[in-house]
């Protein structure tokens, strides 16, 4: 199950790099940001084909997406200068809290 987790580490790492070169790309203006998207989304949703052998899709989908979206936001804030409140902060711990509740207490992930 560690090599499972450990794809699905850089399924999101590569999701993660993917949405920043996204925004880069200009509305795919910019050559090597829209390279860099398409090829890691690519990479990203590969590698989420192998964990899918481990976990339902369901589980995988959620940790991907949850923790992509905290650290894509996180990103958003220190790299591209973009402000959160606290309803979005707030939301995205309760996204966190979801992917551990998912992880400790799920039967479905720890079978």
């Amino acid at each position: 199950m560690t090599k499972t987790y450990a794809i699905m580490v850089i399924a999101i790492l590569a999701e993660i790099i993917a949405a920043n070169a996204l925004k880069s790309s200009n509305q795919f203006t910019r050559l090597w940001p829209t390279v860099i998207s398409l090829s890691c989304y690519c990479v990203s949703l590969f590698l989420l084909t192998l964990v899918l052998k481990k976990l339902s899709l369901g589980v995988t989908y959620a940790i991907w997406s949850g923790l992509g979206i905290v650290f894509v936001a996180l990103i958003g804030v220190l790299y591209h200068k973009e402000a959160l409140d606290l309803p979005a902060v707030l939301g995205m711990f309760l996204i966190i809290a979801g992917v551990v509740v998912i992880n400790l207490f799920s039967s479905v992930v720890n079978s």
